[in-house]
């Protein structure tokens, strides 16, 4: 193992025990918010030490049976079961190093926290709202899949019930940081239902994954910088639906964002989601400024956060999904609308792991 490597597991060891000691501490008990912080870290922290509790045991396990291979002798069994386990421990031990310098790497401090999930249909016509609408039940599939929550917060429908636009509100431990890569252009081929002559039709579908802010992080926002409306709201909704102005929509003057949110009978919630929405599409915009800023000749492995890159081809004619990004190509795509995007997921973080690795080691000389 590389000192540097030791070096940091040693530190986290130490953390590890000061957190144990915070969280027994009434006080940290107390601040709920506090000690939600701590035990996201306790968690993490709690993970790696694991590893490195797997990684001394297997160095131990080695050093046992090179001591049994020496003072074998002329035994053929146990010279060979020695051997075995030198093989299998050592195998292990490069792949646990691995797995130590990948969850070592530099975290997004955003990837714990919830996310909106926003769908807009694009060129195609009637086809790309269609596909829209296939994109939102593949993610509340996947939700469903993970357990996450989920709520639409605002949807504008088509006339062939896709949707021209759809914000999903996604709720549950690691959201954004599994479904951040989602961010970019979506582009399907295939027959449209309102093909009549059979041909294959292109068209295209943009996606934003923005985290959810904290309450005590959100922008702070002027309200003389607002502009709210209020609106009957439309679609589904029962009775109620188009008796109140309870729809509410908030646009951001200095910046010309605009969030809406619909769901609610309260105007009062309606206007409190469509808020938080708006907080984090500032947010996003911010983010992507100073990404920009810092980085301008440099693509990141999940796109420049330009919304019209084309990250992902579904092709449904020969059952294809191919992520661009990383050349990433499965013939699987029923299951994936379905919403198992666990092989697609992994394979993108595999790979941000990998560039991350790959940078900290160019840096460090090793």
């Amino acid at each position: 193992m590389a000192p540097s490597l030791a070096a940091s597991l040693e530190r986290l060891g130490h953390r590890l025990q000061e957190l144990d000691a915070a969280l027994a501490d009434p006080a940290v008990a107390a601040d709920n918010k506090r000690y939600r912080e701590l035990s996201r870290e306790h968690a993490e922290v709690s993970s790696v030490c694991d590893l490195a509790r797997r990684h001394t045991q297997r160095q131990l396990d080695r050093d046992t049976a090179r001591q049994l291979l020496d003072d074998a002798g002329d035994d053929a069994d146990m010279r060979a079961m020695a051997a075995q386990e030198i093989a299998d421990a050592e195998a292990e031990l490069a792949q646990l190093e691995t797995e130590l310098q990948t969850a070592l790497l530099p975290r997004d401090p955003d990837d714990h926290r919830n996310a909106f999930v926003e769908i807009r249909a694009g060129t195609g016509g009637d086809e790309s709202t269609l596909f829209a609408a296939d994109l939102a039940r593949m993610y509340l599939r996947h939700a469903e899949r993970q357990g996450w929550r989920t709520e639409i917060l605002s949807a504008s429908e088509s006339d062939l019930n896709g949707y021209k636009e759809v914000v999903i509100r996604v709720e549950g431990h690691g959201v954004y940081g599994q479904l951040k890569f989602e961010s970019g252009g979506h582009r399907v081929q295939r027959v449209p239902v309102t093909e009549t002559q059979g041909r294959i039709h292109t068209s295209a579908c943009t996606v934003a994954v923005l985290p959810e802010p904290d309450e005590a992080e959100e922008v702070e926002i002027n309200p003389a910088d607002l502009r709210i409306d209020t609106f009957r709201a439309s679609g589904a909704g029962g009775q109620h639906i188009n008796k109140t102005d309870s729809a509410v929509r908030i646009t951001h003057l200095p910046t010309g964002l605009v969030a809406e949110c619909q769901d609610d009978r309260s105007q009062h919630r309606n206007k409190a989601k469509a808020l938080a929405v708006l907080a984090a599409r500032i947010r996003d915009q911010e983010r992507i400024a100073r990404q920009a800023k810092e980085a301008a000749t440099r693509k990141s492995l999940v796109g420049t956060g330009d919304r019209s890159d084309r990250i992902r081809t579904y092709n449904f004619p020969q059952g294809r999904l191919t992520d661009h990004r990383i050349n990433l190509t499965l013939y699987k795509l029923t299951t994936i609308m379905e919403g198992d995007l666990a092989d697609v997921t992994a394979a993108l973080l595999s790979a941000q792991a990998a560039d991350q690795l790959a940078e900290l080691e160019a840096a460090t000389g090793v």
